[in-house]
């Protein structure tokens, strides 16, 4: 059944109650799908391979990391960082690319925001630049955002490492009475989850 003085929308009765629902829009479209408004992408973009040698203080890792969007790509690299709290820096060698890197660690600013900085050098360029990135796990355009990066272990030596985004909009019920407005409106949200990232990490210990 439909209301012919209204744009077409989507109408539900319930206890002889009108109730509108739709997407939220006030453009005046038709309500998206559930399964735009609801989407949960399990296949990820980025599948990393991580191999740790603790020697005497110092982690030396071996990163095997694969990249199927935006485009297809490879990287190898050898990583080497203290494992001690305070000396918060790595240092990064890409041999395939030929570049060296020194990045410091995310440096917490606030409870949400990170710095990171560091100087590389590549020897194919023969060029010298550094960078920085201020990163957090909140955030989006027009939506809110989670970004964050989950672990499990599995058995000693073995961890898994899941990184994961999630953009949203709570859902939003409102109403009026005695104007053009609907009784009972409901804006179904949306929620845009997707698994970016899946790192496999294997670490022998140092046995002394």
């Amino acid at each position: 059944m439909r209301d012919r003085g209204r744009d077409p929308k989507k109408f539900l009765f319930i206890s002889g109650l009108k109730m509108e629902t739709g997407n939220g829009g006030s453009n005046g479209e038709e309500p998206t799908s559930w399964e735009e408004l609801y989407n949960i992408n399990l296949i990820p973009t980025e599948v990393f391979l991580k191999f740790r040698k603790e020697i005497q203080g110092f982690r030396v890792g071996v990163n095997l990391e694969l990249y199927n969007a935006p485009m297809n790509d490879y990287h190898a690299k050898l990583v080497l960082k203290p494992l001690a709290y305070e000396r918060r820096w790595k240092f990064i060698y890409e041999p395939l690319h030929q570049d060296v890197q020194l990045v410091s660690k995310k440096i917490p600013i606030t409870k949400f925001l990170n710095l990171q900085v560091g100087v590389g050098h590549s020897f194919q360029l023969h060029a010298t630049g550094w960078k920085w990135k201020l990163t957090t796990c909140l955030g989006g355009d027009g939506v809110s955002r989670i970004r964050n990066k989950t672990s499990l272990g599995l058995c000693p030596g073995v961890d898994f490492r899941f990184g994961w985004r999630a953009d949203y909009v709570l859902p939003e019920i409102t109403g009026a009475l005695g104007t053009d407005a609907p009784l009972f409106n409901m804006n179904s949200g949306r929620l845009q989850a997707s698994l970016d990232r899946i790192e496999a990490i294997f670490t022998n210990y140092d046995a002394t």
